[in-house]
């Protein structure tokens, strides 16, 4: 694999990271499993894993935690916080009495004393910049984090904090995670630009559209994806829109076949080639996905193959704007809109 430097910290990364959300009962996948595929993974190469602390509750975590054991420092070890753990209030969100406390447990359920990189996993409006950075930078301070990033912030969002961590004396987001694949492109217009500006790493989610571009979904197949058992609206081919992205599937993949790509390297492949794109997250449930997945890590696509992209998919477009995890909270509560 050829590595790349985590933004700017001197880090170095493999292309492809290792998402652990699938890790347990969101994906299914038992111990040994999760195992196997974090020993199949750092032996090609990759040496980031990525999880949460709401991947199952903290399942994930405790899993990843497992599987590493007596390897810890062959590896960059990221995790995240922020969202709903229970029902109690103040177990969730990015203020310094949760994430003190929160960050704990996520060590404890991982079995280490550090992470590499600890990421505020959406942006919380009710927590001020200033307060949820004060606390990351004391906890780095502390030797429990090395560095730490946001997840899906909006570009605004992006700006305004590393613009408060330089007026506040405080220690800066490194890294931004935000969604992205051929079928969702919006982030390309402001997040991405935003990225390269400040000199963030950038690990994309979803590069494969939770399986639309994995190959499986295709014209007049039964879908039968991990995801459309839980989230069957996502996947619906009466809707509108699942009809648009099921037209632009099949296209991409005559562009696959035309340049002897599966659609997981040219979905991959995609993601890689951006220059703001440090790696790409995968979430493999099982060995079988991870290795038809491996198979893109040195994917280049040329010029030509990118220009039939763009002409299936327009940069900066989204086919699923509906999907997207960082519109402002005043598009989504009329409360945050009215006087």
């Amino acid at each position: 694999m050829q590595y790349r430097t985590l933004g700017r910290t001197g880090v170095q990364v493999s292309p492809l990271a290792l998402g652990a959300m699938n890790f347990g009962r969101i994906g299914r996948t038992t111990q040994d499993e999760a195992t196997a595929i974090v020993d199949a993974a750092l032996e090609a190469g990759i040496n980031v894993i990525d999880t949460a602390d709401m991947y199952g509750q903290g399942e994930s975590e405790e899993m990843v935690g497992k599987a590493i054991a007596g390897r810890r420092d062959d590896l960059v070890l990221a995790t995240k916080a922020s969202m709903p753990m229970d029902d109690e209030r103040n177990h969730r969100g990015s203020s310094r009495r949760w994430l003190i406390t929160e960050l704990d447990n996520s060590l404890r359920r991982l079995g280490v004393d550090h992470v590499d990189l600890y990421q505020i996993h959406r942006w919380d409006p009710s927590t001020s910049d200033e307060e949820t950075l004060s606390a990351l930078t004391d906890l780095q301070r502390a030797g429990k984090i090395r560095y730490f990033g946001s997840s899906t912030f909006p570009a605004y969002r992006i700006v305004q904090a590393q613009w408060a961590a330089r007026e506040h004396h405080l220690s800066r987001y490194v890294t931004e995670q935000p969604g992205y694949s051929i079928l969702q492109r919006g982030i390309e217009t402001h997040v991405l630009p935003v990225a390269e500006e400040y000199g963030l790493g950038v690990l994309v989610w979803s590069p494969l559209a939770a399986g639309w571009l994995s190959g499986a979904i295709r014209a007049g197949q039964e879908i039968t994806t991990n995801r459309s058992t839980f989230m069957p609206e996502r996947f619906d081919i009466t809707s509108p829109t699942n009809r648009v992205r099921l037209d632009a599937v099949e296209r991409l993949a005559e562009v696959a076949d035309e340049a002897g790509l599966t659609m997981i390297q040219l979905a991959l492949g995609f993601v890689t080639a951006h220059p703001a794109v440090t790696s790409a997250l995968i979430g493999p449930r099982t060995q079988a996905h991870l290795h038809s997945q491996l198979a893109a890590a040195d994917t280049v696509l040329s010029a030509d193959v990118l220009d039939a992209i763009d002409a299936v998919v327009a940069p900066g477009t989204d086919l699923a704007p509906q999907e997207k995890h960082d519109t402002p909270p005043a598009l989504l509560d009329p409360s945050l809109r009215r006087r």
